[in-house]
């Protein structure tokens, strides 16, 4: 068994030596021989889910793989997931049957509630609690955070239901945090107003405290915690290099969100692994972009509309259905299927006793439509991904069933969290656990 100065360590007397201000990754001082339990309860590291979000749906033609089973092609927008194969499993074809219902609403508010809540949009938002919030009641107890939801995207176009991911409960919105000072400073800030005017490092509050437990740690904790101090000096850095507006909640530019996007999406993913890495929640949502969303996509070359124009045949745009237009949305997609793969890439980085925080996260990858210019509700893609040793990886499958029936999947043979019903879930998915 590993040892501090003889004694078996756990995470809180850690966390009480450096700073209650400041979390600590893993150690390995923290961990038995093998890697498995944590030394000091014998208790397994937990598993995490996070709920993985981008609007408007898909180019089927472009993500959709035409092969099943272990031997599919990366279809070009899946391409930046080629070096996680091994980590994901992609599905098609599930239904979500409760976005037909008759009721308020188009069909963008009809699908995301649906997809969510599995139950109807009410007119003013989802019908129930999100799925997100169904596995953080199971399980999100005993952390800082019972959940967190985390947001890229600004553009206030559309109503609570476009605007938001997760649920507590029938019209009850939970808003994701979209401004990366906000989100640090609500994991890590320090209450002082040093760091909150940004005049001085949070890590200059508890550099005694973190040189005195550097005398304590072998040489492998030694580098992993100058790495995630060196990590968070890092995202200080960042934060405070965006330009002043940034930091502030104000009305997006007429015609889409201007903002830079993907700099503002790897720091709130980096800000995520954080907060799994540490251990303040193990429940999170990702909202990478609104449903229906206006945006426009300066850094891949396209302005000239909206991302929702993009996806119809409506005259603002190259029609989605024509050649150009489905080039315009593979490109679109890949950038979102890039972002996914990037938050997967931090967490595969981060160790975790005998395995990465990627083996003990699952992540799922959703979208309220399939083919965005018909509005699909059925036929739909998901990615699910992580979960090492629960979840078959290397796959592409083509399932029946619907988003219920995955997401009780999901939460009982990958998350540990098993739930007693799910709107629109009446069975396990079979062939997505091994």
């Amino acid at each position: 068994m590993r040892l501090l100065r003889n004694r078996t360590v756990s995470r809180r007397r850690l966390l009480r030596g450096v700073a209650t201000a400041l979390a600590l990754p893993p150690l390995e001082c923290m961990f038995d021989s093998r890697g498995v339990a944590y030394a000091a309860d014998g208790g397994a590291p937990p598993m995490r889910f996070v709920l993985w979000f981008n609007g408007n749906g898909i180019v089927e033609k472009y993500w959709i793989p035409r092969e099943t089973g272990p031997g599919y092609q990366m279809t070009p927008c899946l391409a930046p997931l080629a070096p996680f194969r091994n980590d994901i499993h992609v599905i098609t074809g599930l239904d979500n049957p409760a976005a037909r219902l008759p009721g308020p609403g188009n069909d963008h508010h009809r699908s995301m509630s649906a997809l969510v809540s599995g139950t109807s949009f009410t007119g003013r938002g989802a019908g129930g609690p999100s799925i997100d919030q169904a596995i953080a009641a199971r399980i999100g107890g005993d952390t800082r955070f019972r959940s967190l939801q985390i947001g890229v995207s600004r553009e206030s176009f559309g109503e609570s239901i476009q605007r938001n991911l997760s649920w507590a409960g029938r019209d009850r919105a939970l808003p994701p945090e979209m401004i990366p000072h906000r989100l640090f400073d609500r994991l890590f800030g320090a209450r002082e107003l040093g760091w909150i005017r940004r005049k001085k490092s949070i890590l200059d509050t508890v550099q005694a405290d973190a040189r005195d437990l550097q005398k304590e740690l072998g040489a492998a904790d030694r580098l992993r915690l100058d790495e995630h101090l060196a990590s968070l000096r890092d995202l200080e850095r960042s934060i405070v290099a965006l330009p002043p507006d940034y930091a502030q909640a104000e009305e997006p530019e007429t015609g889409g969100d201007m903002k830079d996007w993907p700099r503002i999406a790897r720091l709130q993913s980096d800000l995520l692994a954080h907060a799994l890495a540490t251990g303040q929640t193990r429940v999170a949502s990702y909202m990478l972009t609104k449903c229906q969303g206006l945006a426009r996509f300066p850094w891949l070359g396209y302005t000239a509309a909206r991302h929702h124009d993009y996806t119809h045949r409506d005259g603002k745009a190259p029609g989605a259905d024509t050649a150009d237009g489905q080039r315009i949305m593979r490109d679109i997609c890949r950038w979102h299927v890039a972002e996914f793969a990037y938050l997967l890439a931090k967490l595969k980085a981060t160790p975790e006793g005998d395995g990465t925080l990627l083996d003990r996260t699952a992540l799922l990858f959703l979208h309220e439509h399939a083919e965005a210019n018909d509005h699909k509700n059925n036929g739909l893609p998901a990615i699910v991904a992580g979960a090492k040793g629960r979840l078959a990886t290397g796959l592409h499958s083509q399932f029946t069933g619907t988003m219920g029936d995955l997401y009780l999947t999901v939460a009982a043979d990958l998350v540990g969290a098993p739930l007693d019903r799910f709107p629109t879930g009446d069975r396990k998915i079979p062939g997505l656990a091994l």
